[in-house]
Formats: C-alpha cells, sequence, structure tokens
C-alpha cells in the first residue's frame, strides 16, 4: 500500500490559498503580503530541487527560518513570514491537500515592538512648509495629518465625497465606508486645490495633470520626498496617521470616537497609543487641529 501523500506543487497551492484569501475577502494589501512571503518560501526550495509543497517536513521549514535570521531578516520579519506559513499549511491541511502541518510547531522569535513614529509639532510644521508651493500635495498632506485616514482611502476619495465640514471615506475592500469631519485647515487645503485641479472626466479627488488618479505608489513617493526636504527622519508615510491618533488621544479625544474616525475595527488598535501619550480630561468626542 503506497502511504504517500499526493504530490502538490508549489504553484497550485499558492494559486488556491490566493483563491481561498479572495473568497474570505482579504484585503489587496494582505493577499500581497502572504503571496511575497510564499513565494519566497517557494524560490528557496525550488532551488534546492523541491518543488512539492507535501514534501516538506517541518526541519526543511526551520532550517528555511534558519536561513532567513542568516541573511539579516529582524526577528520581527521572521515572525511575520511564521504567520504566513502557519496561515498557509493550516488551509492546505485542512483542505486535505497536505496529510501534515510542518508549520504547526514554528515557534515566533521574541522581540521588542518599537513604539510608532509620532511626529512632534516642529517637524509636521516643516514637512507642511515643505509642500506649501505645491497646492495638490499641500491638500495631500492636511488630510493625511489631520484626518488619519490611510493612504489607500485618500487615493480613492472622489470630488462628490468632500462636503462643506466633513468628507465620506468610500468602503474598502473590507473597510467599511465612514464620515471625518474636516477643520478649516483642511477645507481651505482642498479649496485651493480644486481651483487647479484639472478639469477632466476622472471624479478621482486627486489627479495628474493628464486626468489620471494619482496612484499610491505616486503619493507615498511624493511624501517621502518632500520629508526629505523637510528634513524629517527615519519617517514614512503611515506615521503621520500615527501622527493624529496620538496627538488627538493627547487632547482629550475619547478613544471610542477616535476609533471610529479612523476605522479600527479593534478598540485596542487606537488604545495602544495611549501607552506613548498622556490624554487630557475630560475626554470627550470631538477633533482638535494640529
Amino acid at each position: 500500500m503506497n502511504d504517500l501523500p499526493t504530490p502538490i506543487s508549489f504553484d497550485t497551492a499558492l494559486e488556491k490559498f490566493s483563491e481561498h484569501l479572495k473568497s474570505q475577502k482579504r484585503s489587496s494589501a494582505t493577499v500581497t503580503a502572504y503571496n511575497g512571503d510564499l513565494v519566497q518560501l517557494k524560490n528557496h526550495f525550488v532551488e534546492r530541487r523541491i518543488t512539492q509543497v507535501t514534501t516538506l517536513s517541518p526541519q526543511h521549514l526551520a532550517d528555511y527560518l534558519t536561513s532567513l535570521s542568516g541573511n539579516n531578516y529582524t526577528a520581527k520579519s521572521v515572525s511575520r513570514k511564521i504567520n504566513s506559513l502557519k496561515t498557509f499549511f493550516k488551509f492546505l491541511t485542512q483542505n486535505n491537500l497536505t496529510p501534515t502541518n510542518p508549520a504547526a510547531d514554528l515557534a515566533h522569535p521574541k522581540y521588542i515592538t518599537s513604539a510608532p513614529r509620532i511626529l512632534v509639532p516642529l517637524e509636521y510644521k516643516s514637512l507642511r512648509d515643505a509642500v506649501r508651493l505645491d497646492i495638490r500635495m499641500s491638500a495631500v498632506v492636511e488630510l493625511l495629518l489631520q484626518t488619519g485616514m490611510r493612504i489607500s482611502e485618500l487615493a480613492n476619495l472622489h470630488t462628490e465625497d468632500i462636503k462643506k465640514n466633513e468628507v465620506y471615506v468610500r468602503p474598502l475592500e473590507n473597510n467599511p465606508g465612514r464620515t471625518i469631519p474636516i477643520n478649516h485647515s483642511v477645507s481651505t487645503a482642498i479649496g485651493n486645490y480644486l481651483a487647479i485641479r484639472p478639469t477632466v472626466t476622472d471624479t478621482h479627488l486627486f489627479v495628474t495633470k493628464t486626468g489620471h488618479p494619482l496612484l499610491i505608489r505616486n503619493i507615498r513617493t511624493a511624501i517621502d520626498r518632500f520629508f526629505r526636504v523637510a528634513g524629517v527622519k527615519t519617517v514614512k508615510v503611515n506615521d503621520l496617521r500615527h501622527t493624529f491618533m496620538a496627538h488627538q488621544l493627547s487632547s482629550g479625544c475619547d478613544p471610542q470616537y477616535l476609533s471610529q474616525i479612523v476605522g479600527h475595527k479593534r478598540l485596542t488598535s487606537t488604545t495602544k497609543y495611549l501607552d506613548f501619550v498622556k490624554p487630557q480630561s475630560p475626554l470627550s468626542p470631538r477633533l482638535t487641529e494640529l
């Protein structure tokens, strides 16, 4: 009797897993992250002439993770890749694509979670100064800094989503839609941009000179460049979101209200910032201007 498992190639396994993630309505960023980790796993073993995922053992995976540590991957990065392996092989086992789960006993390395990068007033004021002559990017920075929206949500804004005192953030993948109040500085920055926005058929709020939507990667690249111009170091675009949340909590914004504003699914995702700020009291459901 042949007890060997039915061979399943890496390509077939990855295709089925990707379809599963999409059926679960996981975000495109999540699917991309999993795919990147697992393609890296596949390439590692293909180089060693192992092309069937069903032949992998716990020792194979342990050796793979050891190779990552030897290639200067941080403990945090290795831990993320272990999450990908565990999720992947759990799916394969539950769907009878592999007889055993070689990732079941993988242990996460210990690491210290670094504090979120929170810009101080001098830093975000320097960023404002750096973008002030670029009317479009000035509006982008004000929106990110004073609403806490994600860069993907900003890229998905349409002109009709801008109201007098609020902005509507459209549902995006597994994030529901929500309305965020905007202050005078944001309204002014958007108004200045709309006055010079190209007259085009595309209704996205931020567009290029040729009328195409301004893509996430273009927004990120532009803001990174202005960070350098402003002399603000060790900072990323998402740190504007961190800064917004930390500032609002320190100014006395109620965490439950803030959680709704930034679109967190769990309140703990918001309250973790309380470890880094000292909120005023009493708390209230309001936003303050940066």
